[in-house]
This record gives structure tokens, sequence and C-alpha cells, in this order.
């Protein structure tokens, strides 16, 4: 019987799919599924929401464990989810709010920038102290991450115990892939590509369909109103630099100096898209603040009247797991791994999200070679902050911190030095209570 253990299991939209996923394999009708979150009335929900998917999938074999302990949960496992937040959303609401009382206009704020960096500072030290357990406990397993900032988080685990397996996942990737697929008006099952930069900057190198390049037809259907104004910033960023980005034009608009330094600029481009995140400012920190009141409704509607979803949700974990130590067949995906010889001009070592194979032998890159020059411009600066950022969490120097985000293009476009050091220190101060260890900027 195989055990795969989900951290931070409170997140049941992400263990709801994940759980119907596996439980459509043959490999996994006997599994052990353990549930561990520290809190309980979350965890409880998700236990109800595990047990119904379990009846509708009619695997009575499967096996429901619940803990808030955590080395008990990773005990023996196979594989591990994770997909914690560490600081409810009245601790990380200042990683938006702080920036935007400087002129700093944020949309999510999970993954890179002044949020997304004091994210990360706060989330690191849970997560190499989950792969800590993990090399006590369950060393062979299998460690899956999907919390964000993702680049960031699996950068710093795998250069700490880079013994493990350790990746992440972004459904960016193969949602991206669909939805360009959708404006095609093709099926996915016709569709082939290569995708490689980094998290949320990633680039399809090649986009193909019944193996012709499909890029020639997508630059006439962006120009229909519809499209165009469903993804404005990717459509725009597709047009300057010739390959389509994954992640939304909400996150995407974040990320680079062009789209959200003015206010005139968001109107333009971040206000009237009609995509599922064109941009508003704080749009998710907007959603989970509706949440704080309306989330045990909403687990209980599910689970008194949700449909377990009979296909596959979307995302890669439950493949991957049965490809390293279910019945063993290959799957492909992207991941996030250390850029050692993947992408030559990508910072080496570095954490790039690139086509991986997963099978009994673990998780292995494909090698990519050269990104086009305009591509790796924008994502090695991005990826160089980021290990700036790394070096600063392990350190506790502030000054590395400092540096990663007077670099972050839209907070240079709209900040002096001077003003983001100020801003820096208001966000330190802020987050005193998690990142007492570091010096004084």
């Amino acid at each position: 019987m195989k055990k795969i253990t989900f951290i931070g299991a409170g997140s049941m939209g992400f263990t709801r799919n994940l759980v119907a996923d596996l439980l459509t394999l043959d490999a996994f009708k006997d599994l052990t599924i353990c549930l561990m979150d520290i809190h309980e009335g979350r965890l409880d929900y998700t236990r109800q929401a595990v047990e119904k998917i379990k009846k509708a999938r009619n695997c009575p074999a499967v096996k429901v464990e619940v803990t808030t302990d955590r080395v008990k949960a990773l005990q023996g496992a196979d594989g591990v989810v994770c997909t914690i937040l560490n600081g409810g959303v009245q601790v990380w609401r200042h990683d938006i709010e702080i920036p935007k009382s400087y002129g700093v206009d944020i949309n999510v704020g999970d993954t890179r920038g002044p949020s997304g960096i004091f994210r990360f500072l706060r989330t690191a030290p849970v997560m190499l102290d989950i792969c800590k357990d993990i090399e006590k406990y369950c060393p062979k397993a299998v460690f899956l991450n999907y919390t964000n900032p993702m680049a960031m988080l699996c950068r710093i685990m795998q250069g700490e115990y880079p013994k493990l397996t350790v990746s992440g996942l972004c459904h960016s990737v193969q949602g991206t892939a669909g939805m360009l697929a959708g404006w095609l008006g093709e099926d996915m099952k016709d569709v082939t590509y290569t995708c490689a930069g980094i998290n949320h900057q990633a680039f399809y190198l090649e986009y193909k369909v019944r193996g012709e390049d499909a890029y020639p037809r997508l630059r006439q259907v962006i120009e229909k109103p519809d499209v165009y104004n469903e993804e404005i910033v990717r459509n725009e960023l597709f047009k300057a630099f010739g390959y389509y980005i994954t992640e939304s034009s909400g996150h995407n608009s974040e990320y680079c100096a062009w789209f959200r330094k003015r206010p005139e600029l968001i109107e333009q481009y971040c206000a009237p898209g009609i995509g599922w995140n064109p941009g508003v400012y704080a749009y998710i920190l907007g959603e989970y603040l509706k949440g704080e009141e309306t989330w045990e409704a909403e687990f209980q509607k599910w689970i008194d009247e949700g449909e377990v979803n009979t296909l596959w949700n979307g995302e890669y974990a439950a493949y991957i797991f049965n490809a390293v130590f279910g019945d063993g067949k290959p799957f492909r995906f992207n991941g996030n791994i250390r850029n050692f010889g993947v992408v030559d001009n990508l910072p080496h070592g570095a954490c790039v999200e690139v086509p991986c194979l997963a099978d009994p032998a673990g998780i292995t890159p494909f090698r990519v070679g050269e990104m086009p020059r305009q591509l790796s411009a924008l994502c090695s600066l991005s990826s160089e902050l980021e290990e700036l950022a790394v070096e600063g969490a392990l350190t506790g120097d502030p000054m590395k911190i400092y540096q990663s985000i007077m670099m972050d293009p839209l907070t240079s476009a709209v900040l002096s030095l001077a003003e983001i050091k100020e801003m820096v220190k208001a966000m330190f101060e802020k987050n005193k209570e998690y990142l007492g260890h570091f010096s004084k900027l």
C-alpha cells in the first residue's frame, strides 16, 4: 500500500482535485491518503470531501488518515504534496498594501517583486523544516510543491536538500496550452509544445497542431477583439516577443515595467480585460478577504451538493506519482528544477521551469539549450533577482532583499532607490514577527 501525504490539506480545492485524479489510476486503488493541516476546521471539511471522492470513485480499499502532526503525516510517505500558506490573509495583505502606499500597484503578488519576496521570506523556513522532516522520515519520497512563490521556494529547498526529489508544479503551462488550443478551435490531443523559462515567465518555444507550427494562425487569431481582450497583456507580450507566455495577464503585468507603472496604463491594459484575471489591483487579496467569511459555507455546499469530476482535473501530480512509484508509466510534464545544463542562457543553478520526465528513476529535466535572446533577457533578470532573494533568506542579509526589490522592473519603474529602501524597511517592520532573524537594513 502506497502513502501520499498532503501538507496544507485544508486548501480544499487543490486537495480535492488532486485526490480525484489519484483515484482514477489503478495503481492507487488501495492508497493511503494522509491529510495534514494545522487548521482543524479546514482539515475536517477536507476529510469529508476526500471521503466523498473515495465513494464516488468506488475505492473502498483507500484509507484516509487525518492529523495535525507533520511528523506522523510524513512517516513512510511515498509522495508528498505541499499547498501551505504561512501567515493568513491578514498577514500577507500587507505585502500588497504597503507597496501600493508607495505607488507600486500589484495584482496578485505571490511570485516575485516586493510582495512575492516577502511572502517567500515568511514561507521558506517552514518549507525547509518540511524538507528536514522528509529527509528524516521518508527520504525517498517525491515532494511536489504547489505553494508560491514557486521558483524561490523550489530553489531554496533544492539547494539546501539536494538529495531529495523535489519539484514544483504550476497549472499555467497546461492551462495556457489549452487556452491557445481553444482559440484555434483545436483539440488538445492534436497539440504538441515545448515550453521553457521560469515559473510564470515560461514561453512556448514551439506550439504545433498536428505537427505544424501554429504560431502564424495564432498571430491572426489574437487580432479578433474578443480574443485580444481576453488576455490583453499576454497578447501584447506575444506581439513584442514573438512567443506566447504562460500565466495570466494579471500576473504578467506585474513582472515587467510596461503595464502598471501609471494609472492610465493600468486602465488601458489591465482593467478592461475579460480573462479570469486581467490585472486589477489586489485581485487575489480581494478574493481571499471575501473567503474569510464564506469558506465554511462554500466547503459545506460542495460536500452536500458538489459533483466529483469524472475527468482529469488538469494537474500533473497524480501522473508523476504514478510514473515514479505507481505502475511506472513515464510521464512528461513541465516542472521547476535547478538549471544545471538545462537552459544555456539562464543563470546556472537557478530554478527554471522546463520539460521533465517522471519515471521509476525519479524526475529528470530535458535539455532545452538556448532560448531566444529576447526571452532569456526577460527571464534572466527575474531569475537573478530570485537568486538574490534566496541568498538573503539564507544569510539574513537585508541588503540582498533590498537589492532584489530595487531591481524589480515594476518597482524600479515607479520608485527611486531611496523610496524603495524606505518601502523595504516598512515591509520588514510589518513582518518582524516572522523575520526577526534579519539584521537592520
